[in-house]
């Protein structure tokens, strides 16, 4: 799900969000007016009081949007079924500036999914930066852990931050070069 708008929303409660492009952790109060600038991957940047939020999918009701339905698994998945899964679920992962999922920026340098007993899975993730200064670097890393964490079975995901390689334009898909125009 993507969008470019500048639909205008009222939050119907209090909201956590996160300040953009510094990352810090806010509450934005009940009854703060704004817009949406960005719908992406079920979660939605917003521009409240002249600056920019972005608002987790969990907490999509509070501007009068539909909370993202729970992932489902068929019982009889293996890990590589849950691989899939765990990509897909990266490729829902925004940087609220970039209007591109951090696979296809190519960000993802590894997924590796491991039974953990029981019928449960442990996931590790190495992932990087476009750029390794990013304020928004934690609310990645968190983002993409929340993300895989709602596989059913996925008991822990562990994504690690690296910066080596470092991040190029080559690393990015086909598709994201011309969207972005980086030939």
């Amino acid at each position: 799900m993507y969008s470019r708008t500048s639909e205008p929303v009222r939050l119907e409660r209090d909201c956590s969000a996160v300040l953009v492009p510094q990352g810090d952790q806010v509450t934005l109060p009940a009854g703060s007016a704004g817009y949406i600038t960005q719908a992406l991957g079920g979660s939605y940047t917003v521009f409240v009081e002249g600056n920019l939020f972005r608002i987790a999918g969990k907490d999509a009701d509070a501007i009068g949007k539909e909370v993202p339905p729970p992932i489902e698994l068929p019982e009889d998945a293996d890990e590589g079924t849950v691989e899939q899964l765990v990509w897909a679920q990266l490729r829902t992962c925004f940087d609220p500036e970039i209007p591109i999922n951090v696979v296809d920026l190519g960000l993802v340098y590894e997924v590796v999914v491991e039974p953990a007993g029981d019928g449960q899975r442990k996931v590790s993730v190495k992932m990087t930066l476009t750029a390794p200064g990013c304020g928004m670097g934690e609310i990645l890393v968190d983002d993409a852990r929340s993300r895989i964490e709602m596989i059913p079975t996925v008991v822990e995901a562990d994504v690690e931050l690296v910066f080596d390689p470092p991040w190029n334009v080559t690393m990015m898909s086909e598709a994201a070069r011309l969207e972005t125009g980086m030939f």
